[in-house]
């Protein structure tokens, strides 16, 4: 127990506290107040939901337990945020609602009012309800710790499961949960350096891959912060060699961006101008590939990476023929119809980015990325924050940039694109905290 939990309200605390210097006294209280707080029970019930397979029948309407939890979250978590219990309005989230309803309006266009209910009404609960949950009950850095924690526990419970895959061909633990209830189907035995691709409870491996990989940057520099280096390391090493499983190069890739972002953090901590410089280096790297390659630099990244030569020259020819697609169908896009391509190509679309403009044409596409860097720039121009909170916002950067870069090369869906959009509002409260004189967190503006 804290000094702060034994003392409080006694004169003899009164004493020590002052002797205590200021930032360590509030270090001391937060890590107690943290030790003591828990997740908001809306956010555990939905994270825990992502790992549920389970999919229930309703008329012609398959959910999956996320979307039950999400159902029954929507209009009290819309209700919060409109009252202004979870921070005033924010750019991202009215950019975000927007999104939802300009789909809404394309696939009435485009697939006709009958047609179109449904799959917009799953739009509107996926994405506003997985967004709000982190929005109006991830307010503070107590809650985002436990936030980190959660999400530790979760890759560290699949950990064994995805060992076995690997090793066995056997997805023993998506098995158990379909003795019970329909669940997701087996993605199939596919075999990469004599290894299965590790599916676990997750629609395909590539999504496994990418939510498993997201808890890297949050394990080691918000759980990971002021715990001793090996404990650190080894949770951090235990979040990566899960994600690893998954055996595809989008999730390694994004391993590899968040782990070259922690070691740039950590090599220039002290220096205030190092992110100005590494967006430096980003536009130099940017204007050597348009001036010095014959390739765009669209294409050019998309090439590169991907570990898979042959896989990165496919994605080449989708984002081709998909910014194509695009230009044919700016306003409305095509919604969930086929698209123009080679005979011979599947119709997978394996850019997050790219495939929301296709199916929802060019304005739904510029307010999705609108709300995703109105949270992003926000935060990272936030001033004031104290080491702690500069921590958190590190990491939450970190695991936003590996989602950018990485949906040029994966498509999100499903249970991926939940725990993105979960993620993404998990960082607002950053912009919501209050920052006295001394640089000290005073908490979320409610």
């Amino acid at each position: 127990m804290s000094i702060a939990g034994v003392y409080t309200g006694s004169r003899r605390y009164r004493d020590l506290e002052g002797a205590i210097p200021r930032a360590h006294r509030r270090h001391a209280i937060s890590a107690d107040r943290s030790g003591r707080k828990k997740l908001p029970w809306p956010a555990r019930l939905f994270l825990a939901s992502l790992v549920v397979p389970w999919l229930v029948t309703v008329g012609p309407v398959a959910l999956s337990i996320s979307r039950v939890i999400l159902l029954a979250m929507i209009l009290p978590c819309l209700a919060k945020w409109i009252s202004g219990a979870s921070g005033r309005m924010r750019i991202s989230d009215i950019a975000l609602l927007l999104f939802c309803l300009w789909s809404a309006l394309s696939l009435v266009v485009v697939q006709g009012p009958t047609d179109a209910v449904q799959p917009a009404g799953i739009l509107f609960v996926e994405t506003m309800g997985a967004y709000l949950v982190a929005r109006c009950y991830i307010r503070d850095a107590d809650d985002f710790l436990n936030l980190a924690r959660m999400l530790f526990r979760i890759v560290a419970l699949l950990f064994p499961f995805a060992l076995l895959e690997a090793l066995t061909g056997r997805n023993l633990l998506l098995e158990l949960f379909a003795a019970i209830l329909p669940s997701y189907p087996d993605a199939g035995n596919d075999m990469r350096a004599g290894l299965r691709r590790a599916q676990v409870v997750f629609e395909h491996p590539i999504l496994f891959g990418i939510c498993a990989g997201s808890a890297l940057a949050l394990t080691h520099l918000v759980l990971g912060h002021r715990i001793p280096l090996l404990q650190r390391w080894l949770k951090t090493g235990l979040v990566g060699a899960t994600a690893l499983l998954s055996l595809s190069s989008a999730p390694i890739a994004a391993l590899v961006v968040q782990a070259a972002l922690i070691m740039w953090s950590a090599l220039f901590r002290k220096s205030p101008h190092c992110w100005r410089f590494l967006w430096c280096l980003f536009v130099a790297a940017y204007l050597a590939v348009l001036f010095g390659s014959s390739q765009t630099p669209a294409q050019f990244y998309i090439s590169h990476f991907t570990f898979d030569p042959g896989t990165g020259w496919y994605r080449i020819l989708i984002w081709e023929f998909g910014s194509a697609s695009v230009l044919n169908h700016p306003l409305f896009g095509i919604g969930f119809g086929d698209w123009d391509r080679i005979r011979w190509m599947t119709t997978s679309v394996d850019m997050f980015w790219l495939l929301t403009t296709m199916r929802f044409g060019i304005p739904a596409g510029l307010l999705m990325v609108l709300s995703f860097f109105a949270v992003f720039l926000g935060v990272s121009f936030r001033k004031g924050l104290d080491e702690r909170l500069v921590a958190y916002r590190t990491a939450y950067l970190i695991i936003m940039m590996a989602f950018f870069l990485v949906g040029w090369t994966v498509h999100y869906w499903g249970a991926a694109y939940l725990w993105f959009l979960f993620l993404l509002g998990s960082g607002v409260w950053l912009l919501d905290v209050r920052i006295d004189d001394g640089g000290e967190r005073q908490g979320a503006v409610d």
